[in-house]
């Protein structure tokens, strides 16, 4: 049986376990692909925008680690913005001192925190020995005005000692909106600065989306380096045996259509990373019970996923579509 086969770690710590992982979508690769053309051509900021709990936020975590990795000389933040009912200057730049690590992002007057941050973000640059910084600013469709300006100084100040900071806004629809409001109401200073460029993000789409992901699970290996891929870690005489996710990536496919014309959901059937994370895990932690060489999950246990990942439900409370914008 597959669990008397010795791992390379304890089951319990497997990323697959503690939801400690990032598997890479198309739309992923589109966003490091702008994050990289900002860094490239030196502009300075960018949006990213779709609905709520399409995989944003991984996509910004799953970013940061390939830029660590791709230029390990650079640094980046991740800010939450956050719901303020209304909007001061004091939390928010203790809101952007926290995401950079500060001890205590809360003391002091609010020149005194403009002060720190940049200092802060300054440290970090010699520290790792480049005059480049990332802001990844999520849910920024909650900043106002003034806030963007307030961002605004905050580049000028480091401009002025020779750091150059990239900030990447990353919302829902409403940031695209905000960006033509700005334009229309002659604001082009902060468009300039923090909206140059923009770009739509989306869920799963088709049937190939899903084996670009499916096959994510076939090649990410834990531990790095190691012949332990996820799929491998949890259906190992499958996987010698040749099977692997990617080939079911039609079952996953149609069972998703057919939870979303079940459901009469409305729009195109778009799938969450979260939901579609959630479902794979299924397969794989049922799967690893019913091992076996030549095992491979049936169509009814796709469609069992399908039914538990929580697709159908968060639409419902949501109540939106999924449709990205063009």
């Amino acid at each position: 049986m597959s669990l008397e086969i010795p791992r390379p770690v304890d089951p319990s710590l497997h990323p697959l376990m503690t939801g400690n992982y990032r598997i890479a979508t198309p739309a992923i690769e589109e966003f490091y692909g702008l994050v990289a053309r900002c860094l490239r051509y030196r502009v300075t900021g960018a949006l990213t925008y779709g609905p709520s709990r399409i995989g944003k936020t991984r996509a910004i975590e799953y970013v940061r680690l390939l830029i660590a990795r791709n230029y390990p000389r650079m640094t980046s933040y991740h800010a939450q913005c956050e719901h303020k009912p209304r909007h001061a200057e004091g939390p928010f730049f203790a809101n952007l001192l926290e995401a950079v690590g500060d001890p205590d992002p809360n003391a002091g007057s609010n020149t005194s925190k403009r002060m720190r941050l940049a200092l802060r973000i300054r440290e970090a640059a010699a520290r790792a020995g480049s005059g480049v910084v990332l802001l990844f600013c999520d849910e920024a469709q909650r900043y106002d005005d003034n806030e963007y300006e307030w961002l605004r100084d905050v580049h000028d100040t480091l401009d002025r000692q020779q750091i150059k900071l990239f900030t990447f806004l990353v919302g829902q629809q409403e940031l695209l909106a905000q960006k033509t409001a700005l334009q229309v109401a002659g604001k082009t200073q902060i468009v300039a600065r923090l909206m140059v460029e923009d770009l739509a993000f989306y869920g799963i789409r088709n049937a190939q989306d899903v084996a670009t992901c499916l096959n994510g699970y076939d090649q990410t290996a834990y531990p790095e380096r190691s012949h332990w891929s996820f799929t491998r870690f949890y259906v190992p005489q499958a996987f010698d045996a040749g099977y692997r996710l990617v080939n079911d990536a039609g079952k996953l496919w149609e069972a998703f259509e057919a939870a979303h014309h079940k459901a009469s959901l409305p729009g195109q059937l778009e799938i969450p990373m979260e939901s579609f994370a959630r479902a794979v895990e299924i397969v794989l932690k049922d799967s690893e019970l019913r091992d076996a060489r030549g095992y491979g999950p049936e169509t009814v246990l796709w469609q069992h996923a399908v039914r538990h990942c929580g697709y159908v439900q968060s639409r419902h409370a949501t109540g939106r579509v999924l449709a990205s914008a063009a």
